[in-house]
């Protein structure tokens, strides 16, 4: 079974639910359905099992939630990284947003000997 350990040390049942509605509350008001929300669970789920590991920290649980959420919707992603991150300034917002920007352009740049045709 896997666990998370939480910052306090106590350790819990690793819960897809759990994952679920933190992504949930992210995505609240943006135009998210529950299969992209049940399907994200479950890629958080598989990355942290191909760790191996047993316990993983609670940490490490929301580092695999920022990946997918990133593709599934920025705002949502900026919103869950705010919090996660804890963001303190406008500055910390700005940067984000410009790692989103500098991501979204090298994602757009066509592979390296792709002929474009």
């Amino acid at each position: 079974m896997l666990a998370v350990v939480k910052r306090s040390g106590v350790t819990e049942p690793f819960s897809r639910d759990k994952v679920v509605r933190g992504v949930r509350r992210a995505c609240q008001g943006r135009p998210v359905d529950e299969d992209a929300f049940q399907l994200l669970a479950h890629r958080v789920e598989e990355s942290i099992r191909t760790t191996g590991c047993a316990e993983i920290p609670s940490h490490e649980v929301g580092l695999a939630i920022l990946g997918p959420l990133r593709e599934l919707d920025e705002v949502a992603y900026l919103r869950f990284a705010s919090v996660y991150r804890s963001f303190t300034s406008v500055e910390d917002f700005e940067k984000e947003i410009a790692d989103l920007r500098t991501v979204r352009v090298v994602e757009s740049r066509p592979e390296p000997g792709a002929s474009g045709q």
